[in-house]
């Protein structure tokens, strides 16, 4: 089952204040980047979230699932409504995204 844009959207608007958000549409799902970092995706009408040794540190109780078969698992944030933890949660995610040694490319 595919996720609903106006879900996508409300997502999007929920995490304004950390960034820039924006999504794309993937493999019927979609991506979510904040300021151009991959942080997420939305499966099913469902908010997933990368797990990082920082969100687990501030986020201990969050519920860990795969977001789609085969998966690593991921945080699954049920409660869109609290603005607040998901921006805290994107924002740490994100940081810790970015400080990671990236990987290189194969051309």
């Amino acid at each position: 089952m595919a996720s609903h844009p106006d879900f996508v959207d409300y997502v999007a608007e929920q995490l304004r204040e950390a960034g820039a958000i924006r999504s794309r549409k993937m493999f019927g799902e979609y991506g979510l980047y904040c300021d151009d970092v991959f942080f997420a995706v939305i499966c099913d009408d469902q908010f997933f979230v990368k797990i990082t040794p920082e969100g687990e540190a501030a986020f201990p109780d969050l519920p860990k699932a795969p977001p789609y078969e085969g998966a690593r698992d991921s945080f699954l944030v049920e409660d869109v409504e609290d603005r607040d933890r998901m921006t805290e949660l994107t924002r740490i995610t994100c940081e810790a995204l970015r400080s990671k040694p990236q990987k290189k490319r194969r051309n």
